[in-house]
Order: structure tokens, then C-alpha cells, then sequence
């Protein structure tokens, strides 16, 4: 019987794919939990459209991804941090005050999550942090900690 997963299967495959199972595996325990649904001619041609709509979005969110990566390779961005002897930080920059700093200079929400940081900055300087965007998109940001003054 071919059937549509509505939920990913481990071991048959992901939500959205179509398979063959067996009539009494598909009869008695996918459609029953709501696992999958019973693969007819309008279904099918429903998740044709359904995939080709998730391609446009997904191609919408890389573009956008890749405009938002050309405005940030023009920006560098001016910590201040309080500092003492030596050029070390009381207290350290990490990646929530890069996310911060991103999003007030170029005015669009960043993610503290995509702000790729190995440890949080504790001394003077001048760093360059990769600011992933999306799958396969990302950017390098300059990030100059100078001392308060």
C-alpha cells in the first residue's frame, strides 16, 4: 500500500515522503496513530504543491539570508568593555553582546545562536566571529573590543 507520511519514521523515511508499506502496517498502525495517510491521486498531487511551496519559501530564506550576509560584510562592529592592566576585560564579550550589537547596527534581528563564538572574548582587541545565517551562508564580522573610558 502506498501511503504518505505525515510525521518522520525512522527507519522509512521523512514527513512529506511517499512509500510502500504493507496493507496491515499501514491499516493498523500508521494511519490509525496519524502517522501517514492513505496515498490517492489528490493527495498526492496536494503534496506536489506542497513541496513546491516549501522550495519557493526555502529559496526566499536564502536569499534573504545572502542579502543580510552582503550587509554585514560591511560592517564591523565597536565593543566597549570596562578593562583593566594589560588590555584584560573585568568580565568577558560573548555572543548574546555580538547578536545584540548586530542587530542594533544593521536593524534586523540576529540570533545569538548563529553568532559563532569558540569562547567568550576577554581581553582588548580585535576578533573576527562567523555569523552562520543559514544553511550554507554565512559571514565573517570584524568585532574591535576597545577599553571604557
Amino acid at each position: 500500500m502506498r501511503v504518505i507520511l505525515t510525521e518522520d519514521l525512522k527507519g522509512k523515511g521523512k514527513k512529506g515522503d511517499l512509500i510502500n508499506v504493507a496493507d496491515g502496517y499501514a491499516r493498523n498502525y500508521l494511519i490509525p496513530r496519524g502517522l501517514a495517510v492513505e496515498a490517492t491521486e489528490d493527495k498526492i498531487q496536494d503534496l506536489a504543491r506542497m513541496k513546491q511551496v516549501e522550495a519557493r519559501r526555502k529559496e526566499k530564506a536564502k536569499d534573504r539570508a545572502q542579502e543580510l550576509a552582503s550587509r554585514l560584510a560591511t560592517v564591523g562592529i565597536v565593543l566597549k568593555a570596562r578593562a583593566g592592566e594589560k588590555g584584560r576585560l573585568f568580565g568577558s564579550i560573548t555572543n548574546k553582546d555580538i547578536a545584540a550589537a548586530l542587530t542594533e547596527v544593521i536593524g534586523e534581528e540576529i540570533d545569538k545562536k548563529k553568532v559563532e563564538l569558540e569562547e567568550p572574548i576577554r581581553a582588548l582587541g580585535q576578533y573576527t566571529v562567523t555569523v552562520h545565517l543559514y544553511s550554507g551562508v554565512s559571514q565573517e564580522v570584524k568585532v574591535t573590543v576597545e577599553p571604557e573610558e
